[in-house]
């Protein structure tokens, strides 16, 4: 394995880690009840996902 020569600084080792950018997720409307979901996930408000029932919601009377 490989060994270090010199000691890498906190300055340098962190300037690897500064072209990440943190990204907001992307929304799209629910087909069913039109909230916001991710995209490829079960609308967490009614359950459907694309067009279909996916899980089964328990209505609180």
């Amino acid at each position: 394995m490989a060994h270090p020569k010199h000691k890498t600084s906190k300055q340098r080792r962190n300037k690897r880690r500064t072209h990440y950018k943190a990204v907001a997720p992307t929304l799209a409307a629910c087909s069913n009840c039109g909230t916001a979901t991710k995209y490829h996930h079960v609308c967490p408000e009614c359950g459907y996902y694309r067009g279909k029932l996916a899980v089964e919601k328990e209505v609180v009377a």
